[in-house]
């Protein structure tokens, strides 16, 4: 057996079917219940934990547990039960109307003036709020553009190529210190929070989970390759004006220069990156395998579903000046 000695801890468990996985990963006990698993909330934090656990085996894993669990066959077919449970709830709530066309017109288009996290924060936030930000986005930032490279193998031509240029940039062009993950965590640095890799889990909302287990799901599957592309525009066309009002949101706040400069870096990145995006990756995409059209436009709308809910978590609990962190214990709001 082959321990890993440097991941994180893993996190308390916040129910029975995310505790069972830790108890198994842990060596002390067996994998949930089939019935739990059907019966959790497919948004909430029990099953959203449980899957993000399972998840997080491929990426970094957990210190003190067998790297062998990465595959093994219980774990996944529970997996499978979470990633069923969970995605159902996702084709249910975001059903396809329009073309990929009509979908990336909806996302360029900004919302009202007033609405959405990075407005409240560039008008309203204080260091605490972004202190918070920092913690639930870490979840995903500290491995920014990992879920993605999962579907590189599963493209070739225009969009395998203008995907992989994307995330060149996203990993620093070659620059060890210019890699986007560790920008991240010298925001976090420069916000007071710890940086460490996983350290915020047992932290982050259910909504958070969410967000980060949706990559992890579209990367891991081959079949699910188009809704990943469309995801992953998403995220790079609203990503350039949010960026901008949340440099402007850290030096409202008085934050150092390594939390402006995260944000200042991917005003003009992703800028880049959306036409990269639209015209290679899912023109490349759409031009070989057009019977993904509807997938592309699914991964649209359901990232925007869940950064809706996100949003929707952040802003109640900061307007009615509560901390948004699981348990609002430990964390580093003040």
């Amino acid at each position: 057996m082959t321990h890993d000695t440097h991941g994180p801890a893993l996190p308390t468990g916040r129910g029975p079917v995310s505790g069972a996985v830790r108890a198994y990963l842990a060596g002390g006990g067996g994998l949930p219940a089939e019935a739990d698993v059907r019966a959790a909330d497919p948004y909430g934090d029990d099953l959203q934990l449980a899957l993000y656990v399972c998840y997080e085996l491929h990426y970094r894993g957990f210190a003190g547990v067998d790297a062998e669990r990465e595959w093994d066959p219980g774990l996944l077919a529970v997996r499978s039960l979470l990633e069923g449970c969970f995605l159902d709830a996702l084709r249910a709530d975001t059903p396809v109307h329009g073309t990929v066309d009509d979908a990336v017109r909806d996302i360029l288009a900004e919302p009202a003036e007033g609405s959405g996290v990075s407005r409240f924060l560039r008008d309203e936030g204080r260091l605490w709020h972004l202190r918070e930000y920092a913690v639930h986005r870490s979840l995903y930032h500290l491995k920014e553009a990992d879920p993605h490279a999962w579907v590189l193998p599963r493209l070739w031509g225009r969009a395998k190529a203008g995907m992989a240029a994307v995330e060149f940039d996203e990993y620093g062009g070659g620059r060890a210190e210019r890699v986007h993950a560790r920008l991240f965590a010298d925001l976090m640095e420069d916000l007071g929070v710890d940086a460490r890799y996983g350290r915020w889990l047992d932290a982050g909302c259910a909504e958070m989970l969410a967000v980060v287990n949706l990559m992890s799901l579209l990367g891991l599957h081959r079949a699910l390759r188009g809704a990943l592309v469309g995801h992953f525009a998403a995220v790079e066309v609203t990503s350039s004006p949010a960026s901008r009002r949340m440099a402007d949101a850290m030096r409202r706040a008085g934050a150092g220069p390594a939390a402006c400069f995260f944000y200042d870096e991917h005003v003009e990145a992703d800028a880049v990156h959306e036409q990269v995006v639209r015209r290679e990756v899912i023109g490349g995409l759409l031009a070989e395998e057009p019977h993904l059209a509807g997938d592309v436009a699914f991964g649209i709308g359901v990232t925007g579903h869940l950064e809706d809910r996100l949003a929707d978590h952040l802003l109640g609990c900061w307007k009615d000046g509560r901390s948004s962190l699981y348990g609002a214990e430990g964390g580093p709001a003040s």
